[in-house]
């Protein structure tokens, strides 16, 4: 077996005292030793079952501690851990499974009817007997041969842009965005993190959960984000950085928790998922607390940049620079880099990004192209090697032959003062190829006219970028993660 492949093992021997896990709800707790016990007979009672390396493994349930047991017990067989999206109706979660074929499922009972009957046959119940019997049963435990390029984990994209694609993450993938997340953000043992984050998605499992018990800290799990129960959570469990979307950030700065809170233990707030309103990061400035936004994907980590907090007033709205162990491009249609202050497509190189998408050679060989993911991202850096993000490719708009870029108006829109939420997309039209459009939730309690909105518009941007149309909603359609769903936005208003 390779010395980073089951290097939670390692964890366990060396710290086996301190707590690792924290049930947020109930505090109930786990140690470094306790988990990696549950982990050796979980993967004992597995192989006993006919679960080999490269088999895989499925998990449909809420944030839990399950998610750690299955996850590294599959590190020590060589099998395959499997998260499953448990917010997906019963058809979409078929697909999925028809595309992994799992030899064993293992769900929540509340999740049951999700479950189609092909695959109910290998499937077990997480809160039944016979799962809590492996996790007890001290089994005879011969470690697999397992290699760092192997896979560890099949991740499934969120499917906005089409049918959700399975992005392998070998040992050594999940591995290196550890350590690039550790050395590069100066994570520390002493740190606790607060994951809201679904689990089956890499924000979740990746982004802090597994850094952050790599390096011996702790990691507290809840589930159903409510924004005062965040805030409560936050303070008592003594966290000091937290990885949330920018639709928790909304929901968090408007509550009477949060203006009262000290906050004391948090050094860092982080936003990913999607690109922030500034209305956020003056929220937290108001209050001196140190906010930063972070990119990544499902393909890549997801961590791949750093910014210090002390810089973040002087470049607001950047991500940062390359953290210590990838590369970072933005180029331009003929694969050239640009120049400052130019927009381009990101590119990433380095050994945290994906091997390939299961069962999909074609939309493999269209991301990994001479050793560099193709993100679809747009962004652009400045004199100072500072990256900004500007959107997806798919997003961009085309409207009389310029080109508009969403977030910029997005930003613009988010400041007025009577704007909840908005999201902005390119619609088609026959005068001018495509418009903008633009969908705004107002504040609860506040009254907001279609011409407000346009006068706010005329003063910050350009006459072409100024949405054409205007529709107040009471709220916008989200993905399961909590990102704002612009295919399902712009498929509604056709």
């Amino acid at each position: 077996m390779s010395w980073d492949t089951d290097w939670f093992a390692n964890r366990a021997r060396i710290t086996p005292d301190r707590v690792a896990v924290v049930n947020g709800e109930t505090n109930e707790n786990w140690t470094y030793e306790q988990l990696n016990t549950r982990a050796e007979n979980l993967a004992s009672a597995l192989k006993e079952r006919g679960i080999n390396k490269r088999d895989r493994v499925a998990l449909l349930s809420p944030n839990h501690v399950c998610y750690f047991d299955l996850l590294f017990a599959c590190a020590k067989l060589g099998a395959i851990f499997v998260p499953l999206n448990w917010r997906l109706a019963s058809h979409e979660l078929a697909f999925i499974l028809e595309d992994c074929q799992p030899k064993l499922l293992i769900f929540d009972e509340k999740l049951e009817e999700l479950i189609t009957p092909p695959f109910q046959r290998v499937a077990i119940k997480l809160n039944g007997s016979e799962y809590s019997k492996w996790l007890l049963e001290k089994g005879v435990n011969q470690p697999a041969n397992v290699e760092s390029y192997e896979p560890l984990a099949i991740i499934y994209t969120g499917g906005t842009t089409g049918k959700p694609k399975g992005a392998v993450l070998t040992h050594r993938a999940i591995f290196s965005n550890i350590i690039n997340t550790i050395t590069s953000w100066n994570l520390k043992a002493e740190d606790t993190t607060l994951t809201y984050l679904p689990m089956f998605h890499t924000g979740g499992l990746n982004a802090l959960s597994l850094p952050l018990l790599h390096m011996g800290g702790k990691v507290v799990i809840a589930d159903q984000f409510d924004p005062e129960e965040a805030i409560r959570m936050l303070n008592d469990h003594q966290c000091s950085i937290v990885l949330f979307v920018p639709t928790m950030y909304h929901m968090l700065i408007e509550t009477e928790g949060f203006q009262f809170s000290l906050f004391p233990t948090m050094h860092t707030f982080l936003s990913g998922g999607a690109p922030c309103s500034y209305k956020i990061y003056e929220a937290f400035a108001s209050k001196r607390l140190q906010f930063k936004e972070g990119y990544g994907l499902t393909e890549a980590g997801p961590n791949n940049f750093y910014i210090d907090p002390d810089k973040v007033k002087d470049k607001q709205g950047s991500v940062g620079k390359p953290m210590l162990y990838n590369k970072v491009r933005i180029i331009n249609e003929v694969g050239k880099d640009v120049a400052p202050g130019e927009v381009g497509e990101i590119i990433l190189s380095g050994h945290h990004v994906f091997d390939h998408y299961w069962n999909r050679p074609d939309a493999t060989a269209e991301a990994i192209r001479d050793g560099w993911l193709y993100t679809g991202d747009l962004g652009k850096r400045d004199e100072d090697g500072y990256h900004y993000i500007v959107g997806r490719k798919k997003d961009m708009i085309i409207t009389g032959g310029e080109n508009v870029y969403p977030l910029e108006i997005e930003h613009i829109i988010a400041e007025h003062e009577h704007v909840a939420e908005v999201a902005v997309v390119g619609v088609s039209d026959e005068k001018w190829g495509e418009v903008v459009a633009a969908f705004i939730v107002p504040k609860k309690g506040h009254t907001l006219l279609v011409n407000e909105i346009e006068k706010h518009c005329r003063r910050y941007l350009g006459g072409y970028k100024i949405p054409r149309r205007i529709h107040l909603v009471p709220e916008l359609p989200k993905t399961p993660v909590g990102k704002i769903d612009k295919k399902e936005i712009i498929k509604s208003s056709c």
